[in-house]
């Protein structure tokens, strides 16, 4: 494969130099960066062209491309050079500047110089047909310094040692509970803060993950950012390490934790060789997913942790305020248009906000302290929002300031004042410390205009052993009932993903006027069990512009392969939309605008596809049919034929005009305990049967659930 793509980088040279005439760097390096970018991919490693390096001089230069881990570590560089220029002067010219000596490849139209770890170790003929540049290129991508031999040595040996850790956190806090009253009534006093600001069902259980969590990655934040004191000044921390402090004796967390020194060290030598504010954000997100997973894979799929890359996040926050100054006269910075990010994960929407806004540094310190929300449910990714936000606008401003408008709330269940269905919300009691209490107020007396983010995307488990389903939310799964299912024609209709709760709340959350932005599953564009969503959003609101990735892998075959790459990766099994919905008060009818990716696209090229924001590109707009239909109309009016068969005329609830071939007609065979109750035979759904009961039966009656 190897010596294909070098072969097709060469014949891509001769066309280009073919077409264009020229010799000039600009246009001959293209070749050769799409042969690192594809070499690249088969070692999972990311191209990033003009990479900015800040030189141990403290000077910042600019590489041509950098190829960088998945966990944002610098692998290796690229710099080009014309075939007229004297490479060996410019080599010794760009090492005078601070050019990085570990791994880097300097190439003109004639020759690539290959330099690792201080030292040249080859030299390579562009333009001979031969293995040297096969071989050059080979030892350039199996270079792998120490440090990140020794990092992804620790993380092995974390994901083997984290079991007998957890173990042995779980038994210490049991045996404390057990023993002190004083650590018994702490637990007890943060459990009821944290049923009122996360959620009524959270446990005691809930309460020693928290703990242990905070336990865990105490060293790791410090490490990365360089900010010990970070628990300690956090808020919600803060309320934690109260705890810890009445859970361990002197030397007894040290003790315990020390099998998991190699990995803590590991992440300080890996995070030194990181220079980029950006990339050391990139790098805490990454260990943050990788050790959650290791933590706790279940929970991980449940809470939807997975990186949303930042094409998909800077597009969205673009085509938000294209559509914000289009339609209110307004951008996104302007003073009055309040953010919201519902499910901030680790703060990566937040992060491209400010980014975004870094031009006008009076107005960013102005959205910064007020108008800029955001909420997460979980204590990891809470924290890893908040020192990518804080650490962020430092970068940009100069300045550390606090961010205050991070909540540690359920989203779902701040719902007090949604009675009215739009604008402001009241007052939420409860939450872990006063500080937090009184920034979920402050956000609920907001009018927020515009929301944006990634809702988790778990819907249900797929099997009843798995033990990972959502939990339910009384207010917004009774107003996803009197919408969506009400407004439905369809016969099986299960609209409580986590992605329309989140639709269903952020519709309702918004002001009379406002912008909902949001990457999620592309069932409602499409699916014939979401026709009442599509009924409903036609209802509430004037605009939908969206833009269809595909990427489902629950087809098969040539429906498969058209499917093309998942944005999200090989974890995320559904079809992927980016989306924008506007609502205008005062505004009648509604309008589609779509766009769609092609057939057989890779992930890569769906996230090039996402680099002209709405703006500028030629989208198709379409009026939805009577049904509905938003994609895949048909071309002839079929409503005055006879349904097939109908809700109402089963229901005789409808109208003599609401008739059917078929009164009758059922699901069919549905348990919804098919793990336990379904069997090819009868002999076995009997001893299936059996062993239900047998297992039910064992359960002490406190624990069942009905």
């Amino acid at each position: 494969m190897s010596r294909q793509l070098i072969n097709e980088y060469r014949a891509e040279l001769d066309r280009i130099r073919a077409v264009s005439g020229s010799r000039r760097e600009s246009v001959l390096r293209e070749a050769f960066k799409d042969l690192l970018k594809r070499w690249a991919r088969a070692h999972d490693l990311q191209f990033i062209a003009e990479h900015d390096i800040l030189t141990k001089q403290m000077n910042r230069i600019y590489v041509d491309g950098a190829l960088l881990h998945g966990l944002r570590v610098p692998f290796g560089y690229w710099e080009a050079k014309d075939e007229n220029d004297d490479l060996a002067q410019e080599i010794e010219a760009k090492f005078r500047k601070g050019y990085p000596k570990d791994n880097i490849v300097f190439t003109d139209d004639v020759k690539a110089v290959l330099w690792q770890d201080g030292a040249e170790v080859m030299q390579a003929d562009m333009q001979a047909d031969d293995d040297s540049l096969l071989t050059l290129l080979t030892r350039f991508f199996a270079h792998e310094r120490k440090e990140i031999a020794d990092f992804n040595k620790a993380v092995k040996q974390f994901a083997q040692d984290l079991p007998e850790i957890l173990k042995a956190l779980r038994d210490r806090i049991a045996e404390k509970h057990g023993s002190s009253r004083d650590f018994a009534g702490a637990v007890a006093a943060f459990l009821q803060h944290a049923r009122d600001a996360i959620n009524p069902a959270v446990s005691e259980d809930d309460v020693r993950e928290m703990l242990i969590q905070h336990i865990l990655t105490e060293d790791i934040f410090a490490k990365v950012f360089n900010d010990p004191e970070f628990h300690r000044k956090n808020n919600v921390a803060a309320e934690l390490y109260k705890l810890e402090n009445k859970l361990f004796d002197r030397g007894e967390k040290a003790t315990l934790l020390r099998a998991l020194d190699p990995y803590y060290a590991g992440i300080a030598s890996t995070a030194a060789l990181i220079q980029s504010h950006s990339e050391k954000q990139g790098f805490l997100k990454a260990l943050y997913e990788d050790f959650y997973k290791a933590y706790n894979k279940k929970a991980a799929d449940r809470l939807g942790v997975v990186y949303t890359p930042g094409e998909i996040v800077r597009f969205m926050i673009r085509s938000a305020d294209w559509l914000c100054e289009k339609h209110f006269g307004k951008n996104l910075i302007d003073k009055g248009v309040e953010i919201l990010d519902p499910a901030t994960g680790t703060g990566t929407f937040i992060v491209e906000l400010l980014e975004h806004f870094r031009g006008n540094h009076e107005k960013l310190r102005h959205k910064y302290k007020e108008e800029l929300h955001a909420n997460e449910v979980a204590i990891l990714p809470y924290y890893v929002a908040n020192l990518n936000i804080e650490a962020t606008y430092q970068a940009i401003t100069g300045q550390f300031a606090e961010y205050e408008n991070l909540c540690l709330v359920d989203t779902l269940d701040n719902v007090d004042a949604l009675g009215i269905h739009a604008g402001h919300q009241f007052d939420l009691l409860g939450a872990l410390s006063d500080e937090n209490i009184e920034r979920i107020k402050r956000q609920n007396r907001r009018k927020i205009s515009v929301i944006i983010g990634n809702p988790p995307y778990n819907a249900n488990q797929q099997n009843e052993n798995d033990n990972n389903k959502n939990r339910t939310y009384a207010h917004i799964d009774k107003r996803i009932k009197d919408t969506y299912i009400k407004a439905s024609t369809a016969q099986k209709t299960k609209l409580y993903d986590m992605y329309v709760r989140f639709l269903r709340w952020a519709s309702d959350r918004l002001g009379d006027d406002g912008i909902l932005a949001f990457v999620s599953n592309s069932s409602f564009l499409h699916k014939n069990s979401f026709d009442g969503v599509r009924v409903i959003l036609e209802r509430e609101f004037n605009e939908l512009w969206a833009i269809d990735l595909k990427g489902d892998a629950r087809s098969s075959g040539e429906a498969r392969r058209k499917q093309g790459g998942n944005v999200f990766g090989d974890q995320i099994k559904v079809g992927i939309a980016v989306y924008v919905l506007v609502k205008r008060k005062g505004t009648n009818g509604f309008r589609l605008h779509y766009d769609v990716i092609g057939d057989y696209v890779s992930a890569e090229d769906k996230t090039a596809f996402l680099e002209r924001s709405l703006s500028e590109r030629r989208m198709t707009t379409i009026h939805p049919d009577a049904s509905h239909t938003w994609l895949g109309q048909a071309t002839e009016d079929t409503s005055p034929m006879l349904a097939m068969a109908d809700k109402r005329t089963k229901t005789g609830t409808g109208t003599s005009r609401d008739r059917a071939i078929f009164k009758l007609y059922s699901l069919g065979i549905s348990t919804n305990r098919d793990e336990w109750l379904y069997g090819r035979s009868e002999s076995e759904v009997a001893e299936k049967a059996k062993m239900l009961a047998e297992t039910y039966d064992s359960v002490a009656p406190r624990l069942r659930t009905h």
